[in-house]
């Protein structure tokens, strides 16, 4: 019969309208967006978002996590002042999950306390926003919440995430917003039969630090010369001084001369 249909076809069906209403909603006003944590009942539309975003497929355990807060933390942003009402439907996202520094891959890209076993992260694990209503900073925004988010853990020291290496637009995204890209992993990503690479992308919290570039190692070897020459020279000089002393007394001052305490160069430096 025509309206005999199966569970199945029907989840389809209201699947097809949500889809429908969602991505084909012309914007014809001045969005008022406000974000909100994901509840239950963001489950359906959460799972088209992510289907249509991104090339990773997510099996249903990730959302059912992401709804239900089980080891994930999680914003959604919702456009209140919509028409037709669906005042309450996701329309961006971002999906996060704490990691402790140790068990994380970036632990050779931090300076922290090693002796501390509470050095916590926050992993990006998805971002996205609905086609129409990109270019509108909704994107920034949820990343400033968990950047604010990371930034209240005090054991917390860094926020990370890692982006495909050929989604030019999320690269220039993640350095507007002051991520370092730290890394290139090759063939980090296995997709429908191919592997690509992805840049690992770190923005470092509440006295985070990244080890010593190139530039401040040079900089530090730099100094340290310096430093040595410096000693170097003051011995020649006190010694050539010494030598005249003997043919005539040496009136010359020892006003550049270096204190002969066997001075170190100055540990600042040496950090690195």
């Amino acid at each position: 019969m025509l309206f005999n249909a199966s569970l199945s076809d029907l989840n389809i069906c209201t699947g097809l309208v949500v889809k429908l209403v969602m991505f084909e909603l012309e914007i014809k006003h001045c969005p008022t967006i406000i974000f909100r944590p994901i509840r239950p009942s963001d489950l359906q539309v959460l799972e088209l978002i992510h289907a249509s975003l991104f090339p990773v497929r997510y099996d249903i355990d990730f959302f059912l996590n992401v709804v239900n807060g089980l080891g994930i933390v999680s914003w959604g942003a919702v456009d209140v002042s919509r028409s037709d009402g669906h005042i309450d439907e996701l329309i961006g996202f971002v999906t996060t999950r704490i990691i402790a520094v140790k068990e994380s891959e970036i632990q050779n890209l931090l300076r922290y306390d090693t002796t501390r076993n509470d050095q916590t992260l926050v992993y990006i694990l998805t971002l996205g926003v609905v086609e129409q209503y990109r270019n509108l900073g909704i994107a920034s925004s949820l990343v400033r919440e968990v950047i604010k988010y990371a930034s209240s853990i005090s054991s917390c020291r860094a926020v990370y995430l890692h982006v495909i290496a050929y989604n030019q637009p999320a690269i220039h995204f993640y350095q507007k917003m002051l991520f370092k890209l730290v890394r290139r992993l090759s063939k980090f990503y296995y997709i429908n039969g191919y592997h690509y690479d992805a840049f690992l992308f770190v923005y470092y919290v509440n006295g985070g630090q990244s080890p010593c570039s190139m530039r401040e190692v040079l900089a530090a070897v730099a100094a340290y010369l310096r430093g040595l020459l410096s000693i170097l020279g003051g011995k020649i000089w006190n010694g050539d001084c010494k030598r005249r002393s003997r043919r005539s007394r040496c009136k010359e001052t020892n006003s550049l001369l270096v204190p002969q305490s066997k001075r170190i160069p100055n540990s600042d430096t040496a950090i690195c």
